[in-house]
């Protein structure tokens, strides 16, 4: 078994210590694969050309750490030119690379520029894909503080939504029960090419991703070695993290509700009854599909996925709102965590201690 890493890049300037990181690990990957990307229109837009030319700067800083294990791909001199661009292709262009190289039984770790690594990471991701028959791995996440209060409680709002929502997926028992960050998951080879490859998205695709190695297998979700995705703020992609907390720092925070556990526990109901939830003739397919049981509730939820559960709760969720506040002390109750919440409480005015306190109590 042989270990791959995958590394996209954009506007990076300390691309080099992540690199000198990742060979710094306890086990170092067979080869790293790295792709300085941008659109080309970067070159000549006013307000975007900075990009380039850090690109073009860590390409040149990048020269000096080639050789047989660190291969460029260079979308950054000739830019991406079409629709398909942005980190979800970078990942897809990388990810495709690597899998004209490497075995069936090789692993492919998916990395960030901004993310802190332990020096066990990546012998910690090995020992499970060897002892497991997994397709894939979402790791464990942690963002660290920094000295900027506002970002700060960015961070911890943005988190305790993901946190919240990763619990519920447990509790219902869902197949879809994990958190997708591009920056913290592995696939086996062979999954990958079974699945056809990453789909091309110019941002969420490591929840497409995800989603569709469930359906062919089971991705872990468990190690002792935590990841630690940055906390910038960035719009490098039209969802996530960095455009979370871009809102989330102008109090925006529609597209990431605390849903009700109410919610959670129709699509609990759901699963306990799919045939009234699917139309008569999707059923039927269906089951005329399924030789066993087992197989019908397969089909079941693999149409009615992670992303129809993320339908379902906005959906839902917009015809009777709730306040983050209420929902998320409800969460903490239904998980039986005891945290005392003052009686104002609000997201907007709570200690920043207070909000960690939350934040880990979830982890």
């Amino acid at each position: 078994m042989k270990i791959y890493a995958a590394l996209p890049v954009m506007n990076e300037p300390n691309v080099e210590k992540t690199i000198r990181d990742i060979w710094a690990q306890t086990q170092p990957p067979t080869a790293l694969y790295v792709c300085v990307n941008q659109p080309e229109i970067y070159k000549t837009d006013r307000e975007k050309k900075h990009i380039f030319e850090q690109n073009q700067k860590t390409i040149a800083a990048l020269n000096d750490f080639l050789d047989a294990k660190i291969h460029l791909i260079d979308q950054s001199t000739t830019g991406w030119t079409s629709k398909n661009h942005g980190v979800g292709w970078a990942r897809k262009v990388l990810m495709d690379t690597i899998n004209e190289v490497a075995n069936p039984e090789d692993i492919i770790i998916s990395l960030d520029a901004d993310t802190e690594y332990p020096p066990e990471y990546f012998e910690s991701v090995t020992t499970i894909f060897e002892h497991s028959k997994i397709v894939a791995l979402s790791n464990p996440y942690y963002h660290k503080l920094t000295e900027n209060d506002i970002e700060n409680r960015a961070i911890l709002r943005y988190e305790i939504y993901m946190r919240c929502y990763h619990k519920n997926l447990v509790r219902i028992g869902s197949p879809y029960a994990l958190t997708a960050l591009g920056s913290a998951m592995a696939v086996r080879v062979d999954a990958y090419r079974k699945m056809g490859g990453m789909a091309p998205k110019k941002s969420g695709e490591d929840f497409y991703f995800l989603q569709q190695l469930c359906k062919i297998g089971q991705v872990a979700t468990e190690n002792s070695i935590v990841v630690y995705p940055s906390s910038r703020l960035s719009d490098r992609v039209f969802f996530g993290t960095g455009p979370a907390l871009i809102k989330g720092v102008d109090g925006d925070w529609n597209s990431y509700p605390i849903y009700a556990p109410k919610l959670w526990n129709e699509i609990a109901a759901i699963y306990q009854n799919f045939e009234h939830y699917f139309s008569p003739e999707d059923y039927q397919k269906l089951k005329h599909n399924s030789k066993t049981e087992a197989q019908l509730l397969k089909f079941c939820h693999e149409k009615f996925d992670g992303l129809r559960i993320l339908q379902y709760l906005k959906s839902n969720h917009a015809k009777n709102p709730q306040s983050d506040e209420i929902s998320l002390q409800e969460n903490l109750k239904q998980f039986e965590i005891p945290i005392n919440f003052s009686e104002n409480f609000s997201f907007k005015t709570a200690e920043i201690c207070f909000l960690d306190e939350v934040r880990n109590a979830l982890v």
